[in-house]
């Protein structure tokens, strides 16, 4: 059974920081593509970052000088730290991993960033 398990949401003021995880279980974790996307409430689901198998990466342009992706292929975990958070960071963050025509994906972790 696959399993993308996220953690690290939270409440945190604006300007804090915050490292999210998502831990997979059931798959060939680094054959994976890996990404990580959000959710405000009434709006549609976004990219994030994107970290491939080799490790290139990818990241919204919006986002880009705030947001790390990063992998351990040894702890089948996918990463994503944010910095300088704002309150138009608030979403729920959810990991995917794909292959080919595989993808899946998690629940999703709440981020909320207010004062």
């Amino acid at each position: 059974q696959v399993q993308l398990v996220e953690s690290g949401g939270g409440l945190v003021q604006p300007g804090g920081s915050l490292r999210l995880s998502c831990k997979v279980s059931g798959i060939s974790f680094r054959n994976y593509n890996m990404g990580w996307y959000r959710q405000a409430p009434g709006k549609q689901r976004e990219l994030v970052a994107t970290i491939d198998d080799d490790s290139s990466t990818t990241y919204a342009d919006s986002l880009k000088g705030r947001f790390t992706i990063s992998r351990d292929n040894a702890k089948d975990t996918v990463y994503l730290q944010m910095n300088s958070l704002k309150p138009e960071d608030t979403a729920v963050y959810s990991c995917n991993a794909k292959l080919a025509w595989r993808l899946y994906w998690g629940q999703g972790t709440q981020v909320t960033v207010s004062s």
